[in-house]
């Protein structure tokens, strides 16, 4: 194994240890904290699996926030997220929450600060932890954990793509599978097995579109395209958050012309890290990824069950 990766198991395992053993004490929110996240670093579905249950809450007439970090933002400390605002503010994806939800979200480098401001301005509701599995610092009364077939076969950082080793599934209390069948992984036993569909929808998309991204995996963002029957004259990857400049700009508009594409299409995130530089693409559309859980009642119920006042 690579020396890398030794040392960051041994210190991702250290800490957790610490927790553990009550060595180290998480801080608790007056309100309960259900958290989405993953093992792997980025690439899972989270935001959109963060909006799937955001709206499963709703449905069901139940007061939520969500606290995220705001990975990427060049701010700093807590702060509401003005779902009209820029990346750079509050980062790409608690944007996009905000924007499909219309709740509050809070980012801030402590979830704990974000969810004391909440309740301060919003007062006793639940609150949604994006990716916080290792978030560890803050109480959870319920961790909800994404994972593929193929975390199942990788390896630690820096080497693969693993925060923490499979056996961290151990913490959770539910594992999201999506578009995989549990028998294609060792699963923990007694745990609650949710399963979801994604799907992408695309409106109105040009003809040969240069189809580019700057997220974590962008091959499953071209696999959506290609499920959509979209077949793209080129692809163009950036890296995971890219903000755009007006050099980015100039560069996709050689490859329209070059392969003489009808347009361009891009993620939902992407669109976000465009702002107004997104006029200078058109036409420009957008895929959005929706997910679908197969028993959603089932999925509440048993999260409910840990969560005292909550019924489905």
């Amino acid at each position: 194994m690579n020396p890398f990766s030794v040392l960051y198991g041994a210190v991702a395992g250290a800490r957790n240890t610490l927790f553990d053993r009550g060595l180290l004490k998480p801080q608790r929110l007056k309100g309960p904290v259900v958290s989405v996240g993953n093992i792997s670093a980025g690439g899972s579905g989270k935001t959109p699996f963060v909006i799937l249950l955001g709206e499963l809450l709703k449905s069901r007439g139940i007061a939520f926030d969500v606290l995220s970090r705001g990975y990427g933002r060049q701010t700093s400390g807590v702060r509401e997220v003005d779902p009209s605002g820029s990346a750079q503010d509050y980062g790409d994806e608690p944007i996009l929450i905000a924007r499909r939800l219309g709740v509050p979200v809070i980012v801030g480098e402590s979830r704990f600060a974000a969810g004391r401001y909440s309740e301060k301005h919003w007062g006793l509701r639940l609150h949604l932890l994006d990716d916080g599995f290792q978030h560890r610092a803050l109480h959870r009364d319920f961790d909800i954990v994404l994972v593929s077939s193929v975390d199942a076969t990788d390896k630690l950082l820096p080497v693969g793509r693993l925060r923490e080793p499979w056996t961290a599934l151990s913490r959770a209390n539910a594992i999201v599978l999506t578009n995989e069948s549990p028998a294609k992984m060792p699963l923990p036993s007694n745990k609650n097995i949710w399963q979801v569909r994604r799907t992408v929808q695309i409106t109105s998309s040009p003809l040969r579109p240069i189809a580019f991204c700057g997220i974590a995996r962008p091959q499953r963002f071209i696999d959506d395209l290609n499920a959509a029957g979209i077949r793209p004259a080129m692809k163009f990857f950036f890296d995971d958050h890219h903000s755009y400049s007006e050099e980015d700009i100039r560069k996709l508009l050689e490859l329209k012309q070059k392969n003489s594409a009808g347009g361009f299409i891009t993620t939902e995130k992407d669109a976000i890290n465009l702002g107004d530089l997104a006029r200078s693409l058109e036409p420009l559309s957008v895929a959005q990824v929706v997910m679908e859980l197969n028993d959603p009642d089932q999925a509440l119920r048993s999260l409910f069950q840990q969560i005292d006042g909550l019924s489905v």
